[in-house]
This record gives C-alpha cells, structure tokens and sequence, in this order.
C-alpha cells in the first residue's frame, strides 16, 4: 500500500495562507505536498491568477493527511 504524494512547483494559496511574523506565513493544504525547499518558488492565489511574489519555503510538515508550509515572502509583485 503506496502514500498519495503531490509534487508541486508553485505556490497556490486560494486565501488560507496565515501571516505569523512580519514576512513569514504558515499554509495548510490537504494531502502530502511536496515542494522545493530553500529556492525561490512563485506564489500565486490560484493556479490561473497572476504572480503575487516569490517565496522561500523553511520548513514542511506532514501530518494526519495534511501538509503544512511554513515559508517566507522573498519579493512581491502587488501591494493587494
């Protein structure tokens, strides 16, 4: 019996991100995610939506069939 894994290249919040210091924010998405950690990464509200910035992502988490990205705003395109 194999786990469901996503690897993902973008950043797609739809809105849930959680800002918890200055330019750090905390994601949760369902399933286990897997993303590149230590580079910039786009970031964007929805798939289809224009760049919002670029981000780093610092840590992952996987637990009870969620994944959890602690990661930090590196540049922004807009100020909305």
């Amino acid at each position: 019996m194999g786990m469901g894994l996503e690897l993902n290249t973008m950043l797609v919040t739809k809105g849930k991100e959680v800002r918890t210091e200055d330019n750090l924010f905390l994601l949760q998405k369902d399933g286990y995610r897997l993303y590149p950690m230590q580079t910039p990464i786009e970031i964007r509200t929805t798939k289809r939506s224009h760049s919002r910035g670029y981000a780093r992502i610092e840590k992952i988490q996987w637990h009870e069939e969620k994944t959890t990205i602690f990661y930090k705003l590196i540049s922004l395109n807009t100020t909305n």
